[in-house]
């Protein structure tokens, strides 16, 4: 870590009369100065007149109460040559202003004047003060995320340049201080930043600021950390080399000691510098504090000393790296309920928030790694834009967005070490609580517990909370043979407990007697499994018949959980029914309430619930419409996302047509929430159906929820499922389907830029839909290998499959297809030159998606006619037009949408000469397509910003962008290659 920023210049405090005040009502003036000078009485913006008696108020206002003379007014006004009739002046200045301010405000003292009795919050320089002592406080108690935050509120109150427009000797020497103020403070700030690991946001707003100061070190010193950070190694060092070139040209001077101390340890590779790389959303406006663990249970019973210890153990994470404590025993001893207990307790020690997750470690499916940090990540307040593809990058940001915070992990269920050390924090202050089903021995620095079954004396106690004292001291003998028949296994006792406790004309005696069954003899009981499984017969036994269905049928889904809704469907049932049944069954132990309206299995429960499925369920038909129910939901509630996003389309037509509806959404963010939300699990649906009779509705799912693909969160899954689906309908033999599924695969490919692969996919799928006719879905394959083609270079075949398409989607009646091979069409014609066209184009296709009130699709327009536009020379419209594209393709969370439109933006950029904006917008634009868009895509971003860093004298770093974008280029035999080696000179960095 380089050295922290130091406090700014030492700015005017606000006087002691200022506190008492009471603060700022909607009817008392406000004053700015951090920007042109105003007042305001509410949204009323009073007249603050001429520049010379603005200048006036605002001398006064940046004394703070202090009572400016007369003589030293004149002197603030007009400096060494005022005016004769200065003195007048200045008295009719105060006497205009006083007329416009509230009374009192404006007051005549010892022949000067003072502004005093400003109400709390009301001179937004006094505001920004605060903010900046409150942020350093913060900062001190090690608060980051706090700090950075009321830093950034402090530096929103600038609007514009600091006493704009105000003339006058004094307003510029104040301007100069309060200046170098703000640049102070957003120096703290964006050092913050890199502390909490936001190094690609910073590298953008950094780039931005070079070009702006390109003279003052800090900046280009916070430049070179963030770019090392982010993996970007020669840029920094180019950096480097750029400064110093510069100061030599400007100063004739080196550069300072702190900026070559950091290029050496960048050349030494100091593991000091080599903080986590990965980028992180900016904090929220409140920190976020997840509270995820599950509801302790109210019986909690026992375990005295292992709490005692466990306790000892996480209170040791205050103040020094992380105690892992990794609780081990067979399924159903109870680990998970002493964890929960046990993380509730410390609770108080971990105010930043609990983080919980089921890992399925004992499941055929345990849960990968990669996606529980996407969700810890989320859960922390990380937008799904910042949320990197891999593993690596996901966990780094993970260990970042910790650092500073006090968070307690509950790993629940774990496989093995292997999958759980990329969710441990890594940090000070923060603990990690692990149970398993294996003694992680292999997990380094845990603390090992191993949990054993219950004393006698316990498992009695256990089982009495739950029957009730009275009853249990009729038949204390009987009580103990039950516990020991369920050889004191917690989940054991808590089932059969629970059994008896809702059956009031049972006697323990009774249940004692069931128990000593032989199918459910004590050395039976005792051999680990079978002594759950045996257990959960008793369980399941006492069901209802209703409730005996549903136990049996969700468990046959797959996926982590299931919502109340989804539930329903597979039940047939309405949903309150539903719920009832569930909540039973929760009652029972057999199923867990993961959250309000989602349910999921321990995973031993599911094992068994599909073993009961498998015996019980008849006929045995029912199974598979149940899952067919689930697949209906799914597909008939995705498909009405698609359609609330792209209104007119006509692909929701050539679905199959589910029997099971789904749900209605007011509006398309409650849409896209539950796209999202639900993406594990739907996507878990669409893989298990592939090897059903259920194929074609799986693979027409996949297509409506082509959204996923885009997303970068979940397209790796996306993709794996669609090449799931492609095999199992090659498998059949089902032409339809593998078409399909060859398109959807075929699109995931060309996300990602694996363009060949996605040629081929999209030209195998236009193959079989020649012979098995399929019109939509040939339009679709057509639209995709023009596309490519496109992106390959192939301008004549591009213009040949567009058409082709073109012609389909009318066919089709598909004026949404339609406009949307018209916007690619454009982009065709642009490439070989016919800009006109490319325009006319363009605006068509957007016009039509506008007239059938396509927003996102829209989007997709004003992109193509964005670009087009850019090419024609009409850049203020073109910028607009792809303003509008960003936004709504970032509120639509469409991430790769999102970065292209932030890349084209900087093509404008530099066209219109903004060379500090297009780098900035470029470095944007790679921070976004992270994980997404594939290498050519990239290569494309970085040869902009090599333009635009080269407009802002950083030709070092520019170099070093255009030196990977044709490494990349040439990586893929990509003709762009041709264009960026000439701007290539020999490279020195140092």
């Amino acid at each position: 870590m380089v050295d922290r920023v130091p406090r700014g210049p030492e700015v005017p405090r606000v006087p002691q009369q200022r506190q008492p005040a009471p603060s700022a009502g909607p009817e008392a003036v406000r004053f700015a100065v951090l920007g042109p000078v105003r007042a305001r009485r509410g949204e009323e913006q009073l007249s603050t007149g001429s520049p010379q008696q603005r200048a006036l108020l605002a001398a006064l206002l940046l004394r703070e109460g202090r009572t400016a003379t007369a003589a030293e007014l004149i002197d603030a006004l007009w400096g060494e040559e005022p005016p004769s009739q200065a003195l007048a002046a200045v008295r009719t200045y105060a006497s205009r202003l006083r007329k416009v301010l509230d009374p009192g405000v404006l007051v005549s003292e010892s022949g000067g004047y003072a502004v005093r009795g400003l109400a709390e919050g009301a001179f937004d320089l006094a505001v920004a003060q605060d903010l900046a002592a409150e942020a350093e406080k913060a900062r001190g108690a090690g608060d980051l995320c706090h700090a950075r935050e009321v830093l950034d509120r402090a530096l929103h109150l600038w609007d514009g340049e600091t006493l704009a427009g105000v003339p006058g000797p004094y307003a510029e020497a104040q301007r100069v201080r309060l200046e170098e103020w703000r640049l102070q403070l957003l120096e703290s700030r964006l050092d913050m930043d890199l502390e909490q690991g936001c190094h690609a946001e910073a590298v953008a707003e950094l780039t931005a600021l070079t070009a702006a100061h390109p003279l003052r070190e800090r900046l280009r010193e916070l430049l070179m950390l963030a770019l090392y950070r982010s993996g970007r190694q020669a840029e920094a060092l180019a950096v480097y080399a750029d400064t110093r070139r510069l100061l030599a040209d400007e100063l004739g001077v080196d550069p300072r000691p702190g900026l070559r101390e950091l290029q050496q340890r960048i050349l030494q590779a100091d593991p000091g510098l080599a903080e986590p790389s990965a980028p992180q959303a900016a904090p929220a406006p409140a920190p976020v504090r997840p509270a995820q663990l599950p509801a302790t249970v109210p019986d909690f019973t026992g375990r005295a000393a292992f709490v005692k210890e466990l306790g000892e153990v996480l209170a040791t994470a205050e103040g020094r790296v992380m105690a892992v404590s990794a609780v081990a025993g067979i399924g159903g001893v109870g680990k998970t309920t002493l964890a929960v207990h046990v993380a509730h307790q410390a609770r108080t020690a971990f105010p930043d928030g609990q983080l919980y997750v089921d890992l399925q470690g004992a499941g055929a499916r345990s849960a990968e790694p990669e996606t529980v940090l996407g969700s810890f990540l989320r859960a922390l307040g990380t937008a799904d834009s910042a949320i990197p593809d891999s593993l690596e990058e996901r966990a780094a940001l993970y260990r970042s967005v910790l650092d500073g915070r006090r968070v307690l992990v509950l790993l629940d269920n774990a496989r093995d070490a292997a999958q759980v050390r990329p969710l441990l924090p890594g940090t000070e202050g923060c603990a990690a609580l692990v149970t398993s089903r294996v003694r992680m021995v292999d997990l380094a620095g845990a603390h090992l517990v191993d949990l054993d079954v219950m004393s006698p004396d316990e498992a009695l106690s256990l089982f009495t909370k739950i029957v009730g004292e009275e009853r249990v001291a009729a038949e204390r003998k009987a009580a103990l043979d039950v516990v020991a028949a369920c050889g004191f296994l917690p989940l054991a006792i808590r089932i059969a407990a629970s059994r008896l406790a809702a059956r009031r004309t049972w006697t323990v005696s009774v249940l004692a007697a069931k128990l000593a069954d032989e199918r459910r003899r004590l050395d039976e009981l005792q051999a680990g499994d079978l002594a759950v499984k045996a257990t959960f017969e008793l369980g399941y036994g006492a069901l209802e018949p209703a409730q005996a269905r549903a136990f049996r049928l969700l468990g046959l889904a797959d996926g982590p959980d299931i919502s109340l809704a989804a539930a329903a469907a597979v039940l047939d049932l309405p949903v309150e029914e539903t719920e009832d049944l569930l909540e039973a069954l929760v009652d029972t132990s057999l199923l867990e309430s993961a959250a309000p309206g989602r349910y999921r299995y321990h995973d031993l429960v599911r094992l068994y619930a599909r073993a009961c499925a498998e015996r019980d369920e008849w006929p045995p038909s029912e199974r598979d419409a149940a899952m067919s129910r689930l697949l209906d939901f799914y597909l008939a509630t995705a498909a009405g996302v698609y359609l609330i996003e792209r209104p007119g389309d006509r692909l929701v037509d050539h679905l199959a047509a589910p029997e099971h509806p789904g749900l209605v959404f007011a509006d398309r963010h409650q849409a896209q929430d539950w796209l999202y939300s639900e993406a594990v699990c739907l996507l878990a649906c669409v893989r298990q159906s592939a090897g059903s009779g259920s194929l074609r509705r799986a693979v027409d799912l996949l297509w409506a929820a082509v959204d996923l693909a885009e997303s970068g969160t979940n397209s790796k899954a996306y993709e794996g499922v669609a090449s799931a689906l492609r095999e199992a309908a090659r498998e059949v033999g089902d032409t339809r389907a593998e078409a399909r599924a060859l398109i959807t695969l075929g699109y995931a490919h060309s996300v990602t830029g694996r363009f060949d692969l996605a040629d081929e996919e999209a030209a195998l799928a236009h193959e079989l839909i020649g012979a098995a006719p399929d019109p939509l879905a040939g339009c679709w394959a057509s639209n995709i290998l023009g596309v490519i083609a496109l992106y390959q270079s192939r301008h004549e075949d591009g213009e040949t499959h567009i058409n082709r398409a073109i012609e389909g989607f009318r066919a089709c009646d598909d004026r949404a297809g339609e406009a949307a091979v018209l916007c690619n069409l454009s982009r065709i014609h642009l490439a070989t030159g016919r800009t006109d066209s490319a325009v006319s184009l363009a605006r068509q296709g957007m016009e039509m998606y506008d007239a059938m009130g396509h927003a996102l699709k829209g989007a997709n327009g004003r992109y193509a006619l964005g670009l087009a536009l850019t090419e024609h020379g009409e850049l203020p419209e073109a910028a607009d037009r792809l303003q509008e594209a960003l936004t709504v393709f970032r509120d639509s969370r469409q991430r790769l949408w999102e970065g292209m439109s932030l890349f084209r933006l900087a093509e404008v950029d530099l066209a219109a000469g903004r060379p500090a904006q297009a780098a900035a917008n470029a470095e944007s634009a790679l921070t976004v397509l992270r994980g997404i868009g594939g290498d050519w895509r990239r290569a494309g971003v970085l040869v902009t910003l090599g333009h635009g860093l080269s407009g802002i004298g950083q030709p070092g770093r520019a170099q070093v962008c255009w030196r990977e974008a044709l490494e990349l280029f040439e990586s893929l035999d990509a003709p762009e290659a041709e264009t960026v080696r000439p701007l290539l000179t020999p490279l020195t960095l140092a």
